[in-house]
């Protein structure tokens, strides 16, 4: 159920990273685009001629290409504030309380980000920096095989506790629903109600991404994109950065767990089947320098695995992108864990602490077997949208940073102004920029 490896094999097979455009396309796939454009087009080139449509053609674009990938006929507009209230009052109680307190923790960690402008008159005048909240976002909330309603208040809640002004979410209708009310899972309108989301549209796939970046008759588009999705998505905010801000190109999430004899094997195995059943890309790894950790793991796997209901997405995911590798110690198995820079990184160790130290790449460290990552996926606090593909080695993971910019200050007093004048002048000369010296000079003693 999960393959055993050995340090160099993993390294060429479940740790080697994939750029985003080297994930091989199903042959499924390509004759679905084939089929829907008359051509043999690469997956970036079908993202491209659906954003060009959208741009040209709009809210008739959204509703031609909703129509074509998700089968409903569905023109562009807000779900209305009632829809909202009404699947807010149909979820369960425990289903909103649970949505509840875990909107509150996400807050609470949020607040404690330090969002603040500075100033300093050392330098001559005042300098300083001034913290702006991004004035419109748009959240991409997948759909996929299951409702994601932790993604919306992963999202919305740092947004709105950096004080973004606009929070649009996109989410695409759900073909199973087609019959009820509205194509879309109550729950979702659920926790985008509790996040305060202000507009919501069911849309999904590149158009939807089209629709936030250039704006259609009906959506106004917005500042930054942010969320995650499939290849389609994925390859769509690419395309749209530089029109939109985007928080970087998400692909297949992934878990690595580092283990020693002293972990509970039944514990392991849950994280690990917990991670691989996300989809068929997920990652699930092991890294321990105990074989006899890895035996129990894999007999724990093979007997939860029965009790699972997506256990075939867990199969495929073990099988393809999973895997137990043996290393000579926990130094080894941290070294192998900072090359792969993995999105979620559980410590189940004696001390973790003791270890955390050498952690140099990873979106999340969990420490010990009592935090581990589903808590993490819900509500432990940290956003659980984290860098992925091996982005951990430059990125971080969603926070109230995301949704703001920074502006700089520049108010020197003339004293400073003349002084250092001639700096720039100099600077400018050697650019062989003279009007950029003489702008400097003109203000210098020098010209007086």
């Amino acid at each position: 159920m999960i393959k055993q490896y050995d340090p160099q094999t993993a390294k060429k097979t479940i740790l080697k990273r994939t750029p985003p455009d080297e994930f091989p396309v199903s042959q499924r796939v390509r004759d679905s685009i084939a089929q829907l454009f008359g051509d043999s087009l690469t997956p970036d080139q079908a993202v491209s001629r659906i954003l060009s449509d959208v741009r040209t053609n709009g809210d008739l674009a959204l509703q031609k290409w909703t129509q074509r990938l998700d089968g409903l006929d569905l023109k562009p507009a807000p779900v209305s504030k009632d829809s909202i209230q009404s699947a807010l009052d149909s979820v369960s109680p425990a289903q909103r309380k649970a949505l509840e307190q875990a909107a509150a923790r996400v807050e609470a960690f949020h607040r404690h980000q330090p969002l603040t402008s500075w100033f300093t008159n050392e330098l001559g005048g005042t300098l300083g920096q001034i913290i702006r909240p991004i004035q419109r976002v748009g959240l991409y909330v997948p759909g996929g095989t299951a409702p994601l309603p932790s993604s919306v208040l992963m999202s919305a809640v740092p947004a709105r506790v950096a004080g973004v002004k606009e929070i649009v979410v996109v989410t695409p209708p759900n073909r199973s629903l087609m019959n009820s009310k509205l194509p879309v899972d109550p729950i979702i309108l659920a926790a985008c109600a509790i996040a305060q989301v202000d507009e919501i549209y069911l849309l999904g796939g590149a158009q939807a991404i089209g629709a936030l970046a250039y704006g259609t008759e009906t959506i106004h588009p917005v500042d930054k994109i942010f969320g995650p999705g499939n290849l389609f998505v994925t390859l769509a905010k690419r395309q749209v950065y530089g029109v939109v801000g985007i928080d970087g190109l998400a692909g297949p999430t992934e878990t690595v767990v580092i283990a020693d004899e002293s972990a509970n094997p039944k514990w392991v195995a849950a994280d690990l089947l917990a991670q691989a059943e996300h989809d068929l890309l997920a990652s699930a790894i092991l890294l321990t320098p105990s074989q006899s950790l890895i035996e129990n793991v894999q007999a724990e796997i093979a007997q939860q695995i029965e009790q699972r209901g997506r256990a075939e997405i867990i199969i495929a995911s073990l099988e393809n992108r999973g895997g137990a590798i043996l290393t000579r110690d926990l130094d080894e198995a941290v070294q192998l864990a900072n090359e792969y820079a993995p999105e979620h990184l559980g410590l189940s160790v004696r001390d973790p602490w003791r270890w955390v130290e050498k952690v140099n790449h990873a979106g999340g460290v969990f420490m010990g077997e009592h935090s581990f990552e589903v808590l993490g996926d819900y509500l432990a606090g940290p956003s659980h949208v984290m860098p992925t593909g091996g982005s951990a080695r430059f990125a971080s993971p969603l926070n109230v940073w995301d949704f703001v910019k920074i502006v700089s200050l520049v108010a020197l007093d003339e004293n400073t102004a003349q002084t250092i004048s001639p700096i720039a002048a100099v600077l400018a000369d050697a650019e062989r920029l003279d009007a950029h010296a003489n702008a400097a000079l003109a203000r210098s003693r020098r010209s007086a």
